[in-house]
């Protein structure tokens, strides 16, 4: 839920003197979200977000092949963007990432609806700063055989905010390369 949406609620609903608390029934309350995809084998899957706090903006895209291998990209913005502009270079970099293996079909997913939505042509690009990126990524699509945008949820889109949280709050003297993050799970304590 978003805060704006409880203000909104709170303020519709103002507490009288003769308060009754709501007994709402809820038959699925422990279901978060329910989304039906399916999935296909052939095309790669790229997720994609932007991070923005007070020490930076940073970028995160990831490639995920078919056979699971990860490939991962995160950038770090030194230029005035908004939000949306910061989602679209994400988007970007995650494609021409893609480009740049020779992948014929790509699934590209990500949080933002405005960008999705823009993306697939639903919705149209009114913003002077936003055109010329969804116009890029116009062109980056016409390079893929079959190239998908689908909105997903923030809860699926954690581990691209997390790179892209990670080069937003790192500082970065110039270009630098960190070798590929390996994450393990360890089942036991350290001693």
């Amino acid at each position: 839920m978003k805060a704006q949406d409880l203000a909104d609620y709170l303020a519709e609903n103002l507490i009288a003197n003769e308060y009754q608390p709501l007994s709402t029934y809820f038959p699925d309350e422990e279901v978060n979200s329910v989304e039906i995809t399916t999935e296909d084998t052939n095309a790669l899957k790229m997720f994609f977000d932007r991070a923005v706090n007070a020490k930076g903006v940073g970028i995160g895209a990831i490639l995920i092949s078919p056979t699971g291998q990860h490939y991962l990209a995160t950038a770090r913005l030194r230029f005035f963007c908004t939000n949306n502009t910061a989602k679209y270079v994400a988007c970007i970099i995650g494609m021409n990432m893609a480009i740049d293996q020779d992948v014929e079909e790509l699934l590209i997913m990500g949080d933002s609806d405005l960008i999705i939505r823009q993306a697939q042509g639903e919705w149209e690009t009114r913003d002077v700063k936003l055109i010329p990126y969804r116009q890029h990524v116009e062109n980056l699509s016409r390079r893929f055989k079959s190239v998908e945008f689908r909105y997903i949820p923030r809860f699926h889109n954690e581990l691209a905010d997390a790179l892209a949280t990670l080069a937003s709050m790192l500082p970065y003297l110039g270009n630098v390369h960190i070798d590929p993050l390996e994450i393990k799970i360890r089942e036991r304590n350290g001693y």
